[in-house]
């Protein structure tokens, strides 16, 4: 148990910093957009801005997820990476299907790989929450005159 629980709590770290540099990337490409002026205060613009952070957002999951997938074919719990990958898909989303398990030595892995995806997507959800609110603030005090 020990050592499974190294092992994911170093996935967990590496997947961690996965995460913060998409949001770093991510931060400085909307900061970079931001002084040129090239986003737009319009329902385009503000969707274009909100899909591509939650694109980036989410390709930074699927690479810890393949992070872990490739975990489990190393330790031989599958086969094939599709396999590994759909586990690891349904652990990290918390979804828990069962359809597909590891084996009762590597199962942890599985449970941490859950703790990891909630953290991620807890910390996305926060991510796109200060950047909603940021818009609203600015469109509420250019709109009702609060500046």
């Amino acid at each position: 148990m020990i050592e499974n629980l190294a092992i994911g709590c170093a996935t967990i770290v590496a997947c961690m910093i996965i995460q913060c540099v998409f949001v770093g990337v991510l931060v400085a490409i909307l900061l970079h957009l931001e002084k040129k002026r090239f986003l737009k205060r319009t329902f385009a613009g503000l969707s274009a801005l909100l899909l591509f952070t939650m694109i980036t957002m989410f390709a930074g999951n699927l690479l810890q997820m393949a992070l872990w997938a490739a975990l489990f074919v190393a330790f031989g719990e599958f086969q094939t990476f599709d396999a590994a990958f759909y586990h690891s898909v349904v652990n990290f989303t918390s979804l828990g299907y069962g359809d597909v398990v590891m084996g009762e030595e590597r199962r942890l892995l599985g449970a941490l790989e859950a703790a990891n995806g909630v953290m991620m997507f807890g910390l996305i959800t926060a991510f796109l929450f200060a950047i909603i609110y940021e818009l609203m603030q600015e469109v509420w005090d250019t709109r009702i005159g609060r500046a």
